[in-house]
């Protein structure tokens, strides 16, 4: 008896490890500034043993590109930034709850929300890869290669220094996917679901913001005559990519993995997804109150509109459960003179407001 308690003692420390390492994410790059590889003394421990969340193989990738991390870091912080914008009045708004597993353990679910989140986070390092290769910040690339766009006048020049978004989507798919890629998992099983899902939303996120990208050029001449056009390949605005992705996890579908070890459509009637739709497999949690398991936050203490009748309306916001009213003081800007030349001088003016908070 004393050793089959010792057995399960030990199952379960095990699976609670393998837990917390899963729980652990490159993301948390956002959340632990990566020094730039010139700040480390030559002999010291290398920067690649010091980030947290990395797996074996983002670990060597680490080793081969240490100067890419500051700027993988860079995209993860601007992707939770693009996903608490996009979710900021919803239920489950995009919250981080630690510096290790950022979003907790709401993550382990494959929800809709997981599926945006791997999504988005994805796409923050192509576009921030891409940016740093035009800025010249990485020995590996450079300005865009693209070819010249066929509609494009034949009296405009394709040149300039465009973003170089072949290189951040080719650099994000080997770095992103590497931890999906390790696993090896029994075909047909939940967790092979799982990492088939991934790997869908990464490939989603990535496409984005190669989607996105466009043509920008700037005139030349005499006076601003604009005679002549130079013409580039130029990153969308990020908050354009998470605007996409957002329409994406509308969207969303629904898919279960099948005995061949690939995802299918729950419902038949739909379509299949592309190569740019997000899919999920699990149901989202509910997310109106706490709770440790789903690692759902609830909203408890959430400020919400009174006046609105969208989710971030009190009655929705606060699920049923009805809301506090209480008065704070607002300063703004007010009041403002332009003077020549050439400032505005404003007055700060201050205003009582009510605001709602849910029970």
């Amino acid at each position: 008896m004393t050793g089959t308690r010792l057995l399960l003692t030990v199952a379960l420390l095990c699976s609670c490890t393998q837990l917390l390492a899963d729980a652990n994410s490159w993301w948390s790059l956002a959340m632990n500034p990566v020094q730039r590889p010139e700040m480390y003394i030559i002999g010291a421990q290398p920067v690649c043993s010091q980030l947290p969340g990395l797996s074996p193989g983002q670990r060597k990738l680490c080793q081969l590109y240490q100067e890419h991390m500051v700027y993988i870091g860079e995209g993860a912080k601007n992707a939770i930034k693009e996903c608490q914008y996009q979710f900021r009045q919803r239920r489950w708004n995009c919250s981080t709850v630690d510096n290790t597993s950022v979003f907790g353990r709401v993550m382990k679910i494959g929800s809709r929300e997981t599926a945006f989140t791997y999504a988005v986070s994805a796409a923050g390092v192509v576009n921030a890869i891409s940016r740093a290769c035009r800025e010249g910040e990485l020995s590996t690339c450079g300005c865009s290669r693209t070819a010249r766009p066929k509609d494009l006048p034949r009296d405009w020049l394709w040149g300039g220094c465009g973003d170089n978004v072949e290189y951040g989507y080719r650099f994000a798919k080997e770095f992103v996917d590497a931890r999906e890629r390790e696993k090896n998992y029994a075909k047909g099983s939940e967790e092979q679901a799982r990492t088939l899902m991934n790997l869908q939303n990464n490939e989603a996120g990535r496409r984005a913001v190669y989607k996105m990208a466009d043509v920008a050029c700037k005139c030349h001449g005499v006076s601003g005559s604009c005679s002549l056009k130079t013409c580039w390949l130029q990153l969308a605005d990020f908050r354009k990519v998470g605007d996409l992705l957002k329409e994406k996890y509308d969207s969303a579908a629904a898919m279960r993995i099948s005995r061949k070890g690939k995802l299918e459509l729950v419902n038949n009637r739909f379509n299949s997804p592309t190569q740019e739709d997000l899919v999920y497999i699990d149901p989202s949690p509910d997310y109106c109150l706490r709770n440790e398991t789903t690692g759902s936050l609830g909203t408890q203490g959430r400020l919400c509109n009174k006046t609105s009748e969208g989710m971030d309306g009190c009655e929705l916001m606060c699920c049923g459960r009805g809301y506090d009213q209480f008065k704070s003081i607002q300063v703004e800007r007010c009041h403002c003179k332009f003077h020549w030349c050439c400032f505005v001088k404003c007055k700060k003016c201050t205003e009582i407001v009510d605001q709602y908070v849910c029970k």
